[in-house]
């Protein structure tokens, strides 16, 4: 069940998944608020570009259906 683990020459190798720092990192900088604008300007941008899109595709994907029934064949008539 439980592996045996093979003798390592360096006990520093053999140690090290158990190794954990006591270092801790420095603390994250805070966005600057000219930082902060921007990241908020980008994704107004995108959501507008996003909507905007779908306005202009709207009445493409809408079935008219008024110009629907007054364009009929010629082959569906018989001429």
């Amino acid at each position: 069940m439980f592996r045996r683990r093979e003798p390592v020459p360096f006990a520093f190798i053999a140690e090290a998944d158990r190794f954990r720092s006591n270092v801790t990192p420095p603390p994250r900088q805070r966005a600057s608020a000219g930082q902060m604008a921007g990241r908020w300007l980008l994704g107004l941008t995108v959501v507008a570009g996003l909507v905007g899109a779908l306005v202009v595709g709207m009445p493409s994907m809408s079935l008219d259906q008024s110009s629907a029934k007054t364009q009929h064949s010629e082959a569906s008539q018989g001429h």
